[in-house]
C-alpha cells in the first residue's frame, strides 16, 4: 500500500483499453500500454501523451533546514536549489558508487523527492537517521501524491487549455491550486512535465488530461522514450559497482563545485585524474529473432564478457534498442553479443551515445590535486 514502499496498484489498471504488466516486469502495478504501445510512442513524439507513473514513491522533506541538510547528504548542490526549481539527486556509499537517485522539486516550503518504489523506504531509513539537530522532518508522503508524466510537444498547450500552470524554464517546478505540483523536465524527449498531483484525485486528473486530447501511455513507451533519451534508471542500467560518470549523471545529478558528502572524492577523483570504467551506451539490437536479452545479462566482445545488460525496449522509430554498461576499452564498431542461452542476440553500438571523454589533468596537476 502506499506509504510502505511496496508496490501501488493504480486504479487505472481497470481504465478502457489498459494492459496490466507481465509477471516479472519492473513497472507492477501501473498500465503496461493501453493496446498500441508504438502509436502511444507516437503520439509522445508528434502530439502529446500521459504516462501513469503513480507506482513511483515520494518522499517529502520540509522543515528550515532542508536544503543545508540535504546539501550535506548527496550529491548535488542543494543549497543553491531556488523556490521553484527542480534537479535530480544522488545519495553515494563511500566509494562513490550509486545507492538512490531522486528527482527534485522544491516547492512551497517542501522538497519534493521522487524515487522507484523500492528504495523509498531505505531512502526514508536512511534520512531520518541523519536527521541529528536539523530542522527537517522527512516523511513518506507516498500516499499523498501520484506522478503522472506528460510527454509531447503539445504539453505546454494542452496544459494551458486546463487552466495548469505551466513551468516555462527547465528544471521549473510550481504549486498546483489544488494540491501537488507541476515540474517540467528534461527527458525524455524536449518536452515533458511531470504533475505529482494529490493520489486521491488520480483518476480525476487522467480524466480531465485525456479528455482535453492527451494519449493514454503506458510504461512500454514511456521506457521506449527514456532509453531513446540515455537517461539510466536505478537498479535496472545501474550495479552494485555503479559510480555515476559512468551512467550519464555527472551534470544532471551531481554538481561538481560542492564537496563535503559521502562518496566525493571518488567523484572528483574519477572526473579530474582518470576515466570511469565503464560507460553507458545505447546498442541496436538484432531484431529478426522474436527474442531479447534481459537486465543483468553479460555483454560478450567474443567470448569475453565486457559489459552488462540494463533497459532493454522496443522503439516505435529504432526497434529493438538496449543501455549497457560496456567497458571503455571495447571499439565502437565491435560486433557484440548480449544474453545467455536461447536469449542472444547481436548488437551494435550507436556512435552518437558515446559520451565525450573528460579531458585528463597532467601529471603536475594530478600531484597537486592529492595534496
Amino acid at each position: 500500500m502506499p506509504g510502505t514502499g511496496v508496490r501501488v496498484n493504480s486504479p487505472l489498471l481497470t481504465a478502457p483499453g489498459a494492459v496490466a504488466p507481465f509477471d516479472g516486469a519492473p513497472d507492477q502495478g501501473v498500465p503496461w500500454h493501453f493496446g498500441d504501445p508504438f502509436a502511444e510512442q507516437r503520439s509522445a513524439a508528434r502530439s502529446v501523451a500521459v504516462f501513469d507513473r503513480s507506482h513511483r514513491g515520494v518522499i517529502a522533506v520540509p522543515g528550515d533546514d532542508r536544503l543545508s541538510w540535504l546539501h550535506s547528504l548527496t550529491s548535488q548542490h542543494f543549497a543553491a536549489l531556488a523556490e521553484g526549481r527542480g534537479t535530480e539527486a544522488l545519495v553515494l556509499d563511500v566509494q562513490g558508487r550509486v545507492e538512490h537517485h531522486a528527482v527534485v522539486a522544491n516547492v512551497g516550503g517542501t522538497v519534493y523527492l521522487d524515487v522507484e518504489t523500492a528504495t523509498t523506504e531505505p531512502l526514508l531509513k536512511y534520512l531520518d537517521s541523519m536527521r541529528f539537530w536539523s530542522k527537517v522532518e522527512p516523511r513518506d508522503a507516498t500516499a499523498e501524491l501520484a506522478v503522472l508524466s506528460l510527454v509531447g510537444p503539445e504539453v505546454t498547450a494542452l496544459l494551458a487549455k486546463l487552466g495548469v500552470p505551466v513551468p516555462a524554464a527547465p528544471d521549473e517546478a510550481v504549486a498546483l491550486p489544488d494540491g501537488g505540483l507541476a515540474r517540467r523536465m528534461t527527458w525524455p524527449g524536449h518536452d515533458a512535465v511531470d504533475l505529482l498531483v494529490p493520489r486521491a484525485d488520480l483518476v480525476a486528473w487522467w480524466g480531465r488530461l485525456t479528455d482535453a486530447g492527451a494519449r493514454p501511455a503506458g510504461t512500454w513507451a514511456f521506457e521506449a522514450l527514456r532509453v531513446e533519451s540515455l537517461h539510466p534508471r536505478l537498479g535496472i542500467d545501474t550495479d552494485e559497482k555503479t559510480i555515476p560518470h559512468e551512467v550519464n549523471w555527472i551534470g544532471s545529478a551531481v554538481h561538481l563545485d560542492k564537496g563535503c558528502y559521502r562518496g566525493q572524492e571518488t567523484v572528483s577523483k574519477v572526473h579530474n585524474v582518470g576515466r570511469p570504467p565503464r560507460r553507458m551506451l545505447l546498442l541496436h539490437l538484432d531484431g529478426s529473432r522474436e527474442v531479447q536479452p534481459r537486465t543483468g545479462d553479460p555483454v560478450l566482445l567474443g567470448e569475453r564478457v565486457v559489459g552488462r545488460v540494463g533497459s532493454v525496449a522496443l522503439h516505435h522509430e529504432l526497434g529493438t534498442v538496449a543501455l549497457a554498461l560496456v567497458k571503455r576499452s571495447v571499439p565502437v564498431d565491435a560486433e557484440l553479443l548480449l544474453g545467455v542461452d536461447d536469449r542472444i542476440v547481436q548488437g551494435a553500438i550507436d556512435p552518437d551515445s558515446v559520451p565525450p571523454d573528460t579531458p585528463a589533468l597532467g601529471r603536475e596537476a594530478a600531484r597537486n590535486l592529492g595534496r
